[in-house]
C-alpha cells in the first residue's frame, strides 16, 4: 500500500493521508519511501451509493471511477452499487451491502475497495474494520494519480499541498476518538498520548502547508513574469482545454510534428491513453506555412468532481487558459458521455474565470464513427482526428479566422531602416504580398487593430496611388 507520509517529510506515527491508521500494505515495500502507484497485481472493487441520480448518468460516473482505478495500476475486479434515499451514517452504504461487499472481496481476492463518493474518516475506519481491507474514496484515488504523474517542481508542490489539505481535516476529525486514550489527572486528564501526537501532526502539517504556499507563490511570480514576456511577444495565445484523456496532448504533439521546430523530438509532450497522463503546463510555438503563428499551451485535464484541494492547488496552472486569446476545447467524440464532459469543462472554465474567451469546439477521435465523413466543419465546430492528423489544415483555418475577428487588411510601406519592425511583423502575421521599392518594403497583410494603430504612419492608401 502507498506510504502516504514519505514524500511530505512528516512523521505521522502510522497515519494515512485520510487520517486513519494504515492497514496492511500490499502495494510496495514499507521501506521504499515511494509514492508510486499500487502494485500492478493488486485488485480493486469499485463501489458507490446512488442517491437519486439517473441510472445512466451514475453508470457513467462509475465507469469513470473504473478508469481512475486502472490509471492507478489496479485491476478493477468487481463493481457494487447501492441505490438508496439516504447515506448510512456509520458505513456509508447499508449493512446488507457491506456484507455483500465483504463476500465480493473474498470471491475476487481483492486488495482494496474504492468508493465513488467522498467518505468521512469514521466511515473509512468502520468499513476497514469490517472488511479487513483498505478503503479509499474518489478524492483519495485522484490524489494518488496526481502524485505519480507530477513531473515538474511546481506540480509536485501543488500535489503535496493538495494532499496535506485533504489530510488535515481528517486528522482533526480523529480527536474525539483518540481522546479516549487519555489518562492521568488534573488538566492533562483528558489529553492522551494519541491526541498529543495528533496535535503535533496537525501543527507540523499546517506549517508545511504554509511553506508550500510560500514556494508556490514564488513560482507564480516567476510564471507571471514569463507570461508577461509572452504577452509582449505579440504572438496570439491558444490554449488546449477539455476533459482528461480527450486527446489534448495528442493534438499538441501532432501539431508539433507537422508545424513545430524540426529536429527537436524532446519538444513533444508525454501522451498515453489514460486519465491524467500529464499535469504540467506546456507551451510551444506553432508555425504552419500560410497560417498565422501562435503559442499553444496544454495543461491538466478536467474531470467530474475534481477534488477541491486539487482545484485550489492547481488554480495557477489551470488559470493559464484565462490568459488565452482562443480556447481549443478538445472533446472525445467517441465517448458516449461527451456532452456531459462538455458541460463539466464549461463549468470548470467558469470557475477559473475563463468563460468569456472565444472557443473552438474540436470533436476529436471522430474517425471512430464510421457514419461520419471527416474532416467536417460547422461554424465553430470541427470533427477530426488528431491521432491520424485528419483535419489539421481545416483546424488551422478556423484558428486563423477566430484570431482575426478584430483584424483588418492593410498595406504598409516600411523604410529600409525599419528592418526590425518588418521582422517583427513577419514573426506575428502571414505576409500576403511583398514588394521591394526604392523607398522601402511594401507589404500587404491582415493585422490587429492595435498594431494597425501603432503603424498608422506607414499605412498606404492604394486608392490614391
Amino acid at each position: 500500500m502507498t506510504q502516504w507520509g514519505s514524500k511530505i517529510d512528516i512523521e505521522t506515527d502510522g497515519l494515512r493521508a485520510d487520517g486513519l491508521r494504515k492497514p496492511r500494505s500490499f502495494g510496495q515495500d514499507d521501506n521504499s519511501g515511494d509514492l508510486g502507484l499500487f502494485n500492478a497485481r493488486a485488485r480493486a472493487i469499485v463501489a458507490g451509493l446512488n442517491l437519486n441520480t439517473p441510472r445512466e448518468e451514475y453508470d457513467i460516473s462509475m465507469h469513470e471511477l473504473e478508469e481512475l482505478v486502472k490509471a492507478c495500476g489496479l485491476e478493477a475486479a468487481g463493481v457494487l452499487i447501492q441505490s438508496a434515499q439516504a447515506v448510512t451514517h456509520r458505513t456509508y452504504i447499508g449493512s446488507g451491502k457491506v456484507e455483500e461487499l465483504r463476500r465480493m472481496i473474498e470471491e475476487c481476492d481483492a486488495d482494496i475497495v474504492v468508493f465513488n463518493e467522498t467518505l468521512s474518516p469514521m466511515q473509512v475506519r468502520n468499513l476497514e474494520e469490517i472488511l479487513d481491507t483498505e478503503v479509499l474514496d474518489r478524492t483519495g484515488i485522484i490524489l494518488q494519480i496526481f502524485s505519480e504523474r507530477a513531473r515538474t517542481r511546481e506540480a509536485r508542490l501543488q500535489v503535496e499541498s493538495a494532499r496535506l489539505q485533504y489530510m488535515l481535516p481528517r486528522l482533526i476529525g480523529m480527536r474525539k476518538n483518540l481522546s479516549r486514550q487519555g489518562g492521568g489527572s488534573g488538566r492533562l486528564s483528558n489529553k492522551g498520548a494519541g491526541e498529543e501526537q495528533l496535535e503535533l501532526d496537525r501543527r507540523h502539517i499546517e506549517h508545511r502547508i504554509a511553506e508550500l504556499q510560500k514556494q508556490l507563490k514564488n513560482i507564480e511570480t516567476e510564471r507571471q513574469t514569463q507570461r508577461a514576456r509572452r504577452l509582449n511577444s505579440g504572438l496570439p495565445r491558444v490554449s488546449l482545454v477539455g476533459y482528461t484523456n480527450a486527446g489534448k496532448s495528442t493534438m499538441m504533439n501532432t501539431l508539433l510534428e507537422h508545424y513545430g521546430e524540426q529536429g527537436h523530438p524532446e519538444r513533444k509532450v508525454f501522451e498515453e491513453d489514460m486519465l491524467f497522463a500529464t499535469l504540467d503546463t506546456t507551451i510551444r510555438r506553432i508555425d504552419a506555412p500560410g497560417h498565422r503563428p501562435f503559442l499553444l499551451s496544454d495543461t491538466v485535464g478536467f474531470i467530474s468532481d475534481l477534488p477541491t484541494p486539487l482545484v485550489k492547488a492547481f488554480r495557477s496552472t489551470l488559470e493559464e487558459a484565462k490568459y488565452a486569446d482562443l480556447l481549443l476545447e478538445i472533446i472525445d467524440y467517441s465517448d458516449p458521455a461527451y456532452e456531459q464532459q462538455v458541460k463539466i469543462t464549461r463549468d470548470t472554465l467558469a470557475e477559473i474565470g475563463a468563460s468569456d474567451i472565444p472557443v473552438l469546439y474540436v470533436y476529436n477521435k471522430a474517425d471512430r464513427d464510421p457514419q461520419l465523413q471527416i474532416p467536417r466543419v460547422h461554424d465553430e465546430r470541427i470533427y477530426m482526428s488528431a491521432k491520424y492528423a485528419i483535419g489539421l489544415e481545416e483546424l488551422l483555418s478556423l484558428i486563423d479566422e477566430a484570431l482575426s475577428a478584430d483584424h483588418q487588411e492593410a498595406v504598409l510601406l516600411l523604410p529600409y531602416d525599419q528592418g526590425a519592425k518588418l521582422h517583427e511583423l513577419q514573426a506575428k502575421y502571414v505576409i500576403d504580398e511583398t514588394e521591394y521599392l526604392p523607398e522601402g518594403v511594401k507589404i500587404r497583410l491582415t493585422l490587429s487593430q492595435a498594431d494597425l494603430k501603432d503603424l498608422k504612419r506607414y499605412s498606404v492608401n492604394e486608392d490614391k496611388e
